[in-house]
């Protein structure tokens, strides 16, 4: 006899209920469990947001931003200012691969993306994601494995990668998408490497700090150990979170910031930056690291990406297992509001401090504990500026007295010039007075203390 939807209901409900009665009530177990264990947040091309379309006169510029945020005074039109370009970064290539910097496209191409996690587990799972795209994200085929030395798949380590059981998936405009469990365990400071099949067209454009492996062939070679005619390129970012089923319970720290937590200046694919040099003291502690640094971010304003505030609930609370924050950021809304010539983005201290404030209650209301990290040098950048150097310091000294935050990690003096301490040592900046080297990296990574991460 054929069952109405009413009957088929009734049934699924005591069903239901006898599975509460047995084990419904119990805890999830270890296989349940998903944490962060390698993070990289994608960010658009430009410097800020399309311009609005010319539908009339153009709007004014936007005013300087109060410490809540409240419109003040509008300040005088200017031009926008021109983003800083950098000198190109050092790269870790001991394969010798030839690097390939004047592409602009690619199609029906295998790239592969290196990736470092931060903790041990059982399974993997993958985020891929379109969130800095109007148009959808095409996935052909993806693997993953152990990562060689020299570019090359550690052999029996290549897995494919599924999504709800297909090989391959279309992820919408502006959205993520998980992967399917992958049964390949790790150890903490393994290096994957994911092999995608893009269909393409992809543009390609320099915004990253690491280089992917792309196959001069066409077509598939997501499961093969080596790429033909392999190329170091930089190719927009696909997968933005690896998690991780971990094989002991292990907590998350999760690291936002700017340019300066992105890793920029270090040696690209070698994992320098002070968040994977703090990883590796964390790895036998059972925490996890997730980088969520922007090269540009602001706290307040669009810079390279949404601010800080605006991308928190995206970017970092959402991360499983997270535990702890360490924030890093401020300076970009200080070297753009105050150290440009005739800017219409001023800031104030108080103005960052609030922002702070907002992201510390945010974190406070899903129980996660805030570190906060004092603003390092930046005399001789070029947005430096007197005005700016005042911000900075009465933002961190409120940093480390105001009590807002959980503990501090004073970075200021670690990498400051003992006889100047506005500006970096030499030992630890050979580039741009604004962002650490190698050595930089890793007096940061070094001087944090790993009580301020609490039990």
């Amino acid at each position: 006899m054929m069952k109405t939807w009413g009957q088929i209901l009734a049934a699924a409900a005591c069903l239901a209920v006898t599975a509460q009665g047995s084990v419904g009530a119990a805890a999830r177990t270890s296989g349940d469990t998903w944490i962060g264990v390698w993070g990289y947040v994608i960010s658009p091309p430009a410097f800020g947001p399309p311009a609005p379309a010319a539908f009339g006169p153009p709007a004014p510029p936007p005013a300087p931003l109060t410490p809540l945020g409240v419109p003040a005074a509008p300040a005088a039109p200017t031009a926008p200012a021109v983003p800083r370009v950098l000198p190109p970064p050092l790269l870790e290539n001991p394969g010798n691969v030839p690097v390939d910097v004047t592409t602009t496209e690619i199609r029906n191409t295998t790239v592969r993306q290196l990736v470092r996690v931060s903790a041990d587990g059982s399974r993997l799972r993958l985020k891929f994601s379109a969130e800095d795209s109007p148009d959808s994200l095409s996935l052909a085929a993806v693997h993953v494995g152990l990562a060689g030395p020299d570019g090359n798949v550690v052999a029996g380590t290549d897995h494919a990668v599924t999504f709800n059981g297909q090989a391959g998936i279309i992820i919408p405009a502006s959205s993520p998408a998980l992967s399917d469990p992958i049964d390949l365990p790790t150890k903490a400071l393994d290096r994957l490497y994911i092999s995608v099949l893009v269909p393409g067209p992809m543009t390609l454009r320099a915004s990253r700090t690491l280089f992917d492996y792309v196959a001069a062939t066409p077509g598939d070679f997501t499961g093969a150990a080596a790429l033909p005619g392999v190329r170091l390129m930089r190719t927009p970012v696909l997968v933005t979170l690896v998690e991780s089923q971990p094989t002991a319970p292990t907590n998350v720290l999760v690291t936002l910031g700017d340019s300066i937590t992105e890793g920029a200046a270090s040696t690209a694919n070698a994992f320098r930056g002070w968040p994977d040099r703090l990883a590796e003291r964390l790895a036998s502690h059972h925490w996890a690291t997730v980088n969520v640094g922007i090269s540009g971010n602001r706290l307040l304003r669009y810079g390279a990406g949404p601010s800080a505030l605006a991308r928190l609930d995206r970017d970092v609370l959402s991360v499983p297992g997270i535990k702890a924050i360490i924030l890093l950021e401020g300076i970009n809304d200080i070297g753009r509001g105050l150290g440009m010539p005739n800017s219409t983005e001023p800031v104030t201290a108080e103005a960052l401090e609030a922002a702070d404030k907002q992201i510390i209650a945010r974190a406070h209301e899903h129980g996660i504990r805030v570190i906060g990290a004092t603003l390092t040098p930046y005399q001789g950048a070029s947005y430096a500026s007197p005005a700016g150097e005042a911000a900075r310091e009465a933002l961190n000294t409120w940093i480390k007295t105001g009590g807002a935050f959980d503990a501090v990690i004073d970075f200021a003096p670690v990498v400051a010039d003992p006889a100047n301490p506005l500006t970096f040592a030499k030992a630890y900046n050979d580039r741009d007075h604004l962002h650490p080297n190698d050595a930089g990296y890793k007096a940061m990574g070094d001087a944090v203390d790993l009580a301020v991460l609490g039990k």
